[in-house]
């Protein structure tokens, strides 16, 4: 896939607010409730809603803050609100990604609301692989399993479509 090309796909769009948890499951503020599994996940993470006035230093240096940025860029040809912009931000390890996500998901910044979500298209297969790989150990490790392999292992499957993004899919066998 061209690193500055990109649609709009399905797990991108901001889901609306969810009227029918339990009293017990509702917090402070209305939430959207997604589900997100380790594939789902992303060290790539897609910023929606950045007001388009010349914020791009002001905004890396903002998700600097939960971790280390390898890698961001503009995604001009990404669709958009009028006078908004996209942003794609690759972190090092996914944790700050899970953390940048959670802390400035729909947060105020220069006037606009922001919209944060995973971005796992942009991955390799080798990220992917180690991933999974890095899921596994934790799993080993919260379970006590230690030398030992789990008995769940991941099996990668690759489809691609005609615009030539890969798309991984895991299946627990």
């Amino acid at each position: 896939m061209a690193a500055r090309d990109v649609e709009a796909l399905k797990h991108h769009q901001q889901k609306d607010v969810c009227f029918t948890r339990p009293k017990y499951r509702e917090g402070r503020r209305l939430r959207a409730v997604k589900v997100y599994t380790i594939n789902l996940e992303s060290r790539h993470l897609l910023i929606q809603g950045v007001a388009a006035v010349g914020v791009m230093k002001e905004l890396i240096e903002l998700f600097a803050l939960y971790g280390t940025i390898e890698e961001y860029f503009a995604l001009d040809e990404y669709p958009a609100e009028e006078f908004t912009e996209v942003y794609h931000i690759k972190y090092q390890k996914l944790q700050s990604a899970r953390i940048a996500k959670r802390k400035q998901d729909e947060k105020s910044f220069f006037g606009s609301l922001l919209h944060v979500c995973y971005a796992p298209e942009f991955e390799t297969i080798e990220d992917t692989r180690a991933k999974l790989n890095e899921r596994r150990w934790y799993i080993i490790r919260t379970t006590g399993n230690r030398g030992r392999w789990p008995t769940v292992f991941f099996h990668i499957t690759v489809q691609t479509r005609k615009s030539a993004s890969v798309f991984v899919t895991c299946n627990i066998t």
